[in-house]
């Protein structure tokens, strides 16, 4: 009798442990496949319908998105200008952005309730969501990019926390419905999320890159000598630098030097340091991030030399070059980005999101030689239009080929360089040089963000 009731036991326990398996699979492991599926029919507004959507705030409580007590309608205070970070929502074309990723928890259903395929909410109210985002930087980077095709990205170095992410053109998100024919056809491609999901050549910013591979792995290349005679490897330069070091390399962006830094060094160290900032590689994050790419294969001499200045066999998004410059300023260390703040529930906090590390760059020794050349780049080099009284910037401009076009324009830099608080990164697709079209809008955010951050 005993034997039997053990073995019923065993039994009892042996499938309650598969059933917990299973739901920490679909709940955890396969959550993200689950909410985007076109099979989930919990995902939108059947969930609005029968529980109240929770609310999503800037960090300091500004409503961002709001659902109408009468109407059930999702209401976008800010329009256009939240667009890259909220997404839509809506019942007949689905959800996007931060609308979707939480879309369960916004709606009162928690992902494992959700798995369980239980046909009602589990809370009348769904959740909170506090964001990391300054509404005030935000609507700065999109009034500056507007006009363009472009992005950009503002990053506390120190944690990750994501403060602007602005992409342009944009769409109403109020009003996607109604807009959806226009807006889906539209050759400027305003659904796309340019700071996320574009991939672009990133040009002479990547020199950062090279630099970074060249002091970690062969430090004695700091102090050298090099030549610039205005052209290597078919590589042209602005002009004929002469004798010049690495550092002043850095500042007048030489083509010629970085490229035969690179062939020196060799496209498996490159690659091995690009990897070391998640190239190739799915970057955790709230809102979909395409994947910036660097090809560890077998390169000649010309393509490593290509690849050395940002040019070649690379596409990145400017995702990928905030948090390589976030690296430089956080003294080698890369913080995983992240939007959401906080979550609420009934008024109290639910979840509160802690500063992850995700991997090393380089050593405090680099980064702090890094930041020393990007100084000298906004002191005295090509970067000398990023002025902000009583504030160092360390800084890069970039001006990047486009097979397809006009150079798309970068910049990226941090403030204030003895004390990092904010990254900054700009694109401005086909707009030609960096220091003149990318970095004067820099400027603009830079000089913001250091006012709201503390």
């Amino acid at each position: 009798m005993r034997a039997n009731i053990r073995k019923v036991a065993r039994f009892f326990v042996a499938g309650f442990v598969v059933i917990i398996l299973i739901l920490t699979n679909l709940t955890v492991i396969k959550r993200e496949r689950l909410m985007a599926s076109p099979y989930n029919k919990h995902r939108l507004s059947g969930w609005d319908t029968q529980s109240h959507r929770g609310g999503i705030y800037d960090y300091r409580g500004e409503v961002l998105a709001v659902t109408d007590n009468k109407s059930r309608r999702r209401h976008y205070p800010r329009g256009k200008t939240m667009a890259p970070v909220l997404g839509y929502l809506d019942p007949n074309i689905g959800a996007a952005g931060l609308e979707a990723r939480y879309s369960a928890e916004l709606g009162g259903w928690p992902s494992f309730w959700a798995a369980l395929g239980f046909g009602l909410p589990l809370t009348p109210v769904g959740e909170d969501l506090i964001l990391t985002v300054n509404a005030n930087l935000q609507q700065l980077a999109m009034d500056c990019l507007a006009g363009y095709h472009g992005a950009a990205v503002v990053l506390d170095p120190r944690t990750g926390a994501v403060l602007a992410l602005a992409s342009q053109p944009s769409f109403d998100p109020e009003h996607i419905a109604q807009e959806w024919g226009n807006v889906y056809q539209d050759a400027a491609s305003p659904l796309l999320n340019r700071a996320v999901q574009g991939l672009y050549p990133p040009g002479s910013i990547l020199k950062l890159l090279t630099m970074a591979s060249a002091l970690s792995q062969k430090p004695d290349l700091a102090t050298r000598l090099y030549n610039c005679s205005g052209t290597a490897y078919g590589i042209r330069c602005s002009e004929p630098h002469g004798e010049l070091d690495l550092v002043t390399a850095l500042a007048v962006s030489c083509n010629t030097v970085f490229a035969e830094l690179g062939v020196e060094l060799g496209n498996g160290i490159l690659a091995q340091q690009a990897k070391r900032i998640w190239f190739n590689r799915s970057i955790p994050f709230e809102l979909p991030l395409a994947v910036s790419l660097f090809s560890s294969g077998q390169a000649d001499d010309n393509e490593t030399a290509q690849r050395a200045i940002g040019q070649g066999q690379i596409v990145v998004t400017p995702m990928q070059m905030a948090l390589l410059t976030a690296a430089i300023a956080g003294e080698g260390v890369i913080w995983q980005p992240y939007l959401v703040q906080e979550r609420h529930l009934a008024g109290r906090v639910f979840v509160q999101t802690k500063p992850r590390k995700l991997a090393s760059f380089i050593s405090p020794a680099v980064a702090t030689a890094l930041t020393e050349a990007m100084i000298e780049v906004s002191e005295r080099g090509t970067g000398t239009g990023m002025f902000l009284p009583g504030v160092k910037v360390a800084g890069k401009t970039g001006t990047a080929e486009n097979p397809h076009g006009a150079p798309h324009a970068w910049y990226v830099g941090f403030a204030p360089a003895d004390n990092p608080r904010v990254v900054v990164t700009v694109l401005v697709e086909n707009a030609g040089s960096g220091a003149a079209a990318a970095l004067p809008l820099a400027r603009q955010l830079l000089g913001l963000a250091l006012e709201e951050v503390s």
